[in-house]
C-alpha cells in the first residue's frame, strides 16, 4: 500500500498495490503492520457500508466525540464520491481547514480518517456504494455534526443539480464564532 498524508495532519490517501496476472489483480486493502509503521490506528471494530440510489446525495459532516472518538477508514466499492474531511481538533494548525478527494471505485484508493476529523460525501454517480471501516463502535449519544454548507469552513462542493441532503445533515449547527 502507498500511503500519502494530505495536509491535515494524520489523514491519509492510500493507494492499493496491485498485483497483476492474466486473472486479473490482487491487492490488500488493509495491513495492521504497515497502518501502525505510518502511526495509524489499526483496530477497526465495526464495518458499515452507506449505499446511495441518486447522484447528487450528500453525507456529512459527521464524526464522533470522546471518549468514543472514531477513525475511519473510507473506501468507495461502487460509483465514485467526492470525499471531503474537515479538522475540528483545536489544537491543531489547521484546524477548520478541509480537504477533498475523489474517490472512485475503478481507482482504487482509500481516505484516513484520523479522529478529531468530521467526514462527508457527495456522490458523483448514481448507485454509488461506499465501505467504512471505524475504530469505534456507533454511540448515537458521542454523535455530532457541522454543516456542510458553513461558511467557515467554504467546502466547494461539486456543482450537482437536485442535491439530496438528510434533514439531520442539513440541520447540523453553524460554528460559532467562539469554536473557531
Amino acid at each position: 500500500m502507498i500511503f500519502t498524508e494530505t495536509l491535515l495532519r494524520g489523514a491519509f490517501v492510500i493507494e492499493m498495490e496491485k498485483h497483476m496476472d492474466e486473472r486479473g489483480f490482487f491487492a490488500r486493502t488493509f495491513c495492521c503492520k504497515e497502518f501502525e509503521n505510518h502511526g495509524l490506528e489499526s483496530n477497526f471494530v465495526q464495518c458499515n457500508i452507506s449505499y446511495n440510489t441518486c447522484k447528487g446525495t450528500l453525507r456529512g459532516m459527521h464524526y464522533q466525540v470522546e471518549p468514543k472518538a472514531e477513525a475511519k477508514l473510507v473506501l468507495c466499492t461502487k460509483g465514485a464520491i467526492y470525499d471531503v474531511i474537515i479538522d475540528l481538533r483545536h489544537d491543531s494548525p489547521t484546524y477548520c481547514q478541509w480537504i477533498s478527494t475523489d474517490l472512485k471505485s475503478d481507482e482504487y484508493r482509500m481516505l484516513f480518517v484520523p479522529e478529531g476529523l468530521a467526514h462527508g460525501f457527495q456522490t458523483l454517480e448514481n448507485d454509488t456504494e461506499v465501505f467504512y471501516q471505524m475504530s469505534e463502535f456507533y454511540s448515537p449519544e458521542h454523535v455530532r455534526g457541522v454543516r456542510w454548507d458553513d461558511p467557515v469552513f467554504g467546502i466547494r462542493w461539486p456543482d450537482i443539480t437536485n442535491r439530496i441532503i438528510s434533514g439531520q445533515d442539513n440541520n447540523f449547527p453553524l460554528m460559532e464564532p467562539n469554536d473557531e
